[in-house]
């Protein structure tokens, strides 16, 4: 491809320096860097120093890792078996019952996000919704931040992110928003309600609406959401869309009303149904396009383009940027799992990670 375009370049007149530095600024090709036989992921972090982490999602009841360290090609449980080997019945406070977002956070260390429930639907467990903060120089649990005083028998903790001293967590489930201050713990919930956190539409995958063990269409609600580098916008959007923003000082504001904070929300782009996003140091938004297999970009103004498309970017998930410009791109295959395809399972393995060079920065907050 990249000869391809040099070729065309230069015979429209290029120089051939001209076209080499044009080449070296288009996307490179996906490449498969991390695959399993077996095991279904949903995301993927990477440490300034290379490790490799993702969430992973169990395919039966009690069996099977909830977080992996990705080690020679094979995950690891992370950061012991005893935080991984959580059973029915088991004190859920103290080990992953339901991981659904990783990241590294801007001290270094890795965040875990556990939605307390071991199914897609499930009431959240006693303890069991939870931010989990873990040392990887000790590879041990540095602090956990319980969030059941801001969840509901409906809620399904989905994502966060941070943003100084506040993290921003999406409740896919009890749609909303919740803000954790880092210094005190405390917990607010945001947007409860609002049109914006719904769904306004079926959820759907390789153009198939999504239907759980009981052909119920699933509804995912406030789900991706990402901080602007310089701290000012937040932007978030039921897993269907559409993206909405809204200043991040109206979500840390603990005495603005619900009324008010609720007028300064924007509509910022008409995303479609989408598995992942990330968000690169020049504010640009990349967010996957479960149903024409492809990854969608979106410029600070909102202006579209199509970053790739592949029919193997199926059900593309939580994405990372790494420091060398390169896209990390999860293909989950969610939509084809147990919990989104009426109770059977038709994902073809091996599932993959691939890694393509998009010539971005991550952001820093």
């Amino acid at each position: 491809m990249r000869a391809t375009m040099l070729a065309l370049l230069l015979c429209l007149g290029a120089t051939a320096a001209q076209a080499q530095e044009a080449d070296a600024q288009a996307p490179s090709e996906l490449t498969p860097v991390l695959k399993s036989e077996n095991l279904v992921f949903n995301g993927i972090t990477r440490s300034k120093d290379g490790r490799l982490f993702s969430p992973f999602q169990r395919q039966q009841k009690d069996k099977g890792i909830e977080l992996g360290e990705w080690v020679d090609g094979k995950p690891q449980p992370y950061p012991d078996a005893a935080w991984n080997g959580w059973k029915t019945g088991e004190d859920a406070a103290k080990a992953f019952v339901g991981l659904n977002a990783i990241r590294i956070g801007p001290e270094g260390d890795l965040w875990v996000v556990d939605k307390g429930a071991a199914e897609l639907g499930g009431a959240p467990l006693p303890g069991g919704p939870k931010l989990v903060q873990i040392d990887l120089s000790a590879n041990k649990v540095r602090r956990v931040f319980p969030l059941e005083k801001a969840t509901t028998d409906k809620s399904f903790i989905d994502d966060f992110r941070f943003n100084g001293r506040k993290v921003y967590l999406t409740d896919a489930g009890q749609p909303g928003l919740i803000v954790l201050d880092l210094d005190d713990g405390s917990l607010r919930r945001v947007l409860d309600g609002h049109p914006s956190t719904v769904a306004q539409r079926p959820l759907t995958g390789e153009n198939k609406v999504l239907r759980d063990a009981k052909g119920k269409p699933i509804a995912i609600h406030a789900d991706q959401l990402e901080v602007s580098p310089d701290g000012k916008w937040f932007t978030y959007q039921a897993c269907t869309g559409p993206l909405y923003r809204i200043e991040t000082k109206w979500l840390d504001d603990a005495g603005a009303s619900e009324a008010e904070r609720a007028k300064h929300v924007e509509l910022f782009a008409a995303t479609v149904s989408t598995g992942g996003t990330a968000i690169d140091a020049a504010g640009n938004v990349y967010a996957s396009d479960t149903d024409n297999l492809r990854i969608l970009k979106f410029a600070p103004d909102g202006s579209m383009s199509t970053l790739v498309q592949d029919p193997r970017l199926v059900w593309v998930d939580a994405m990372w940027i790494d420091e060398e410009g390169g896209l990390w791109i999860p293909a989950a295959q969610m939509n084809r799992s147990k919990a989104m395809n009426g109770g059977t399972s038709e994902i073809a393995f091996p599932t993959t990670i691939f890694r393509m060079s998009i010539g971005a920065k991550p952001v820093r907050n």
